[in-house]
């Protein structure tokens, strides 16, 4: 039978890279708690014991960065020294700068209206932001990366509070599904599951431990098949992870962090960045969008593109394409969405509440279907607003 294959990873939240990811964010929230105009773009690299710290913040509050790189160590669960990266003992090098003037004069502008003035906030960058829906999960998610979460999110279960104690932080997963020419899914072609563990466990010990108490508690059985391949730590041992076995950086899982690789990606990343840059807050926007024009059945599958110049309010270009899956015509979603939402940065921040701190619950398992953690950017409250919308188009185009 012919048809095609696609595969996603995922990560833990002890990969170095997404050690980093948090520690960004987790600085990113500290300055948004205690000033929510903040401007922030916060890089971080981990290598061995070691944690360097860098970028660029213009804020009212003061924050102690290494305490909350400490802190975020410790919740990852990197606590002790023969895990080679230790909470208590790393050194910690910072760097942070003044926010440059250049791009400020871009992104703040006000705009006088009689005795009174609204803000309205330019792009902090030029690029182009994707956001995706998918009608094939309970997430809008594509299934391999809503697969590929949940099993490392399985993973972090089971060592934090599944008695699992020789599992270590490190890990990721993978999985492989084959889609017949139509888009529909067949089976998993295999299973990919890497993760770091106490020296001294018998491999087929915790293979059986891996399989039964994490694969199968999360994929459906009607998915596996005789012939699908699972692969758990292929190397046979794991011991050596985090930044004890390879450097992390800020901002280079990205296609975890978003679709699995399922679709196109602007190229910028999101942590560390608070949301005047439109890289991250026009992706959650996109994501918003996409969500419910799925949602409210107008489409199967659609991405939504947006595109922006730095210091610029409005972006230059919004585009919805539906992939020949919509129930209407596609002329009337584009009406309907622009209509409904509005893209102005200001307005994005908003409207999607993204002034507030919780940008770490973000950095680890993927920043969109993530419907138990109450990001506002993946409701789906224009749902039947869209559909009544849908509606009068359709009743519109027969007088």
């Amino acid at each position: 039978m012919n048809g095609y294959f696609i595969t996603s990873e995922s990560v833990t939240e002890g990969h170095p890279d997404k050690i980093c990811d948090q520690i960004s964010d987790g600085i990113l929230d500290a300055y948004l708690a205690y000033d929510p105009n903040s401007r922030v773009a916060v890089e971080t690299m981990v290598s061995k014991n070691t944690i360097m710290i860098a970028g660029e913040v213009r804020s009212k509050a003061k924050v102690n960065v290494v305490d909350i790189a400490r802190e975020v160590v410790k919740n990852i669960g990197y606590t002790k020294e023969d895990l080679g990266f230790d909470y208590k003992s790393c050194l910690i090098f910072t760097n942070i700068n003044t926010q440059s003037s250049d791009i400020a004069l871009g992104v703040d502008k006000i705009e006088e209206n009689n005795s009174s003035s609204n803000e309205i906030l330019g792009a902090g960058d030029q690029g182009i932001m994707y956001g995706y829906a998918f009608d094939e999960t309970d997430s809008y998610m594509p299934l391999t990366c809503d697969l590929a979460n949940k099993l490392t999110m399985k993973l972090a279960e089971l060592r934090k509070t599944g008695g699992v104690s020789w599992l270590r932080p490190d890990g990721k997963s993978q999985v492989t599904m084959k889609y017949d020419v139509d888009g529909k899914p067949l089976s998993i072609s295999s299973i990919v599951i890497s993760t770091q563990h106490d020296d001294g466990i018998e491999y087929d010990y915790m293979r059986n431990i891996i399989e039964y108490d994490v694969i199968n508690s999360v994929i459906d059985n009607n998915l596996i098949r005789y012939d699908t391949k699972i692969h758990i730590n292929p190397t046979g041992r794991f011991v050596i992870g985090g930044p004890a076995g390879d450097t992390g950086l800020t901002g280079r899982k990205i296609m975890v962090d978003t679709y699995g690789g399922v679709g196109k990606h602007g190229g910028g990343a999101f942590s560390g960045k608070d949301l005047t840059k439109v890289d991250r807050s026009g992706a959650y926007m996109a994501r918003y969008v996409a969500k419910n024009i799925v949602a409210a059945k107008l489409a199967k599958k659609v991405e939504v593109s947006l595109s922006y110049v730095i210091g610029l309010p409005e972006p230059e270009a919004i585009t919805i394409n539906t992939f020949g899956t919509e129930t209407i015509k596609t002329n009337y979603i584009d009406e309907i969405v622009k209509d409904t939402f509005s893209f102005s940065v200001s307005n994005i921040l908003k409207e999607l509440d993204l002034r507030k701190p919780q940008f770490i619950k973000t950095a680890a398992y993927g920043h969109f279907g993530r419907g138990d953690q109450n990001f506002r950017w993946e409701e789906l409250d224009k749902v039947q607003i869209l559909k009544e919308k849908a509606k009068k188009c359709i009743s519109d185009s027969f007088k």
